[in-house]
C-alpha cells in the first residue's frame, strides 16, 4: 500500500512539474538543418551517395620524416613477425610511453595479450605501404610512467584500410619525445586499433 502512494504522489509531482512547459518542437521543419559544416538534405530527398575520401600518400599530411618511418617499422615488424612472442621483442625497442614498463626497457605485461596481439593478426587487412588518411597533432602532450615518461609532439595517425577491405582507417600513436633523459627519436605509444 504504501509504494503504491509514492507512486501516485511521484506521478503528480512529475506531471505538476511538466506543466507549463513548451511543447516540443514539431517533427519536420521546412527546409535543410545544418549542424556545424554539415549540411543535411531536405526531408523526402534521396540520402547522398557517400563519396570516398581519398588517402594521401605519406608525406601529404605534415609527418615528420623521422615519425613516418617509425610508422612504418612498426607496421612491418606486424607483418614480418611469425609470432607474437617475436612481435613483442622486436617492437620493444620503438615502444614507448604507457606501453612500456618504467625502466623503458620492456613491454607492460599487459600489452603484448592485448593490444599488440590484435594488431599483429589486423595488419593484414591495412594497405602496404600505409596509406596515411588523417593526422591530429598535439604538442606539449605526456604519456607514460615514471623514468620512461615522455613528454612532447603527439602524432595520432589514422591508416587506411587496404583496397577492398570494408571499415574505417585506424589510429596508431606516435610520439616525438622532448629534452628525455635517454628516450630519443619517435616512440609509438598508442596500438590496438587495427
Amino acid at each position: 500500500m504504501s509504494m503504491r502512494i509514492h507512486a501516485i504522489v511521484g506521478c503528480a509531482w512529475l506531471v505538476a512539474a511538466c506543466e507549463g512547459s513548451s511543447p516540443p518542437p514539431p517533427a519536420s521543419s521546412p527546409g535543410p538543418v545544418t549542424y556545424a559544416n554539415v549540411q543535411a538534405p531536405p526531408p523526402g530527398a534521396p540520402p547522398a551517395a557517400p563519396q570516398p575520401r581519398p588517402a594521401a600518400a605519406p608525406g601529404q599530411q605534415g609527418v615528420p620524416a623521422d615519425v613516418q618511418r617509425a610508422l612504418s617499422d612498426y607496421l612491418q615488424i606486424l607483418r614480418t613477425s611469425a609470432t607474437l612472442e617475436d612481435c613483442a621483442q622486436r617492437f620493444t625497442p620503438i615502444a614507448g610511453g604507457g606501453l612500456v614498463n618504467e625502466d623503458g626497457r620492456s613491454l607492460r605485461q599487459t600489452v603484448p595479450p592485448y593490444s599488440l596481439k590484435k594488431d599483429h593478426q589486423n595488419v593484414r587487412f591495412y594497405a602496404d605501404p600505409p596509406q596515411i588518411t588523417r593526422v591530429d597533432v598535439r604538442q606539449g602532450q605526456s604519456d607514460g610512467y615514471g623514468a620512461s615518461a615522455l613528454r612532447g609532439t603527439h602524432y595520432k595517425i589514422w591508416i587506411a584500410k587496404a583496397a577492398g577491405q570494408p571499415g574505417m582507417p585506424a589510429p596508431i600513436s606516435i610520439m616525438v619525445p622532448e629534452g628525455h633523459a635517454f628516450v630519443q627519436g619517435p616512440r609509438i605509444v598508442g596500438i590496438g586499433s587495427l
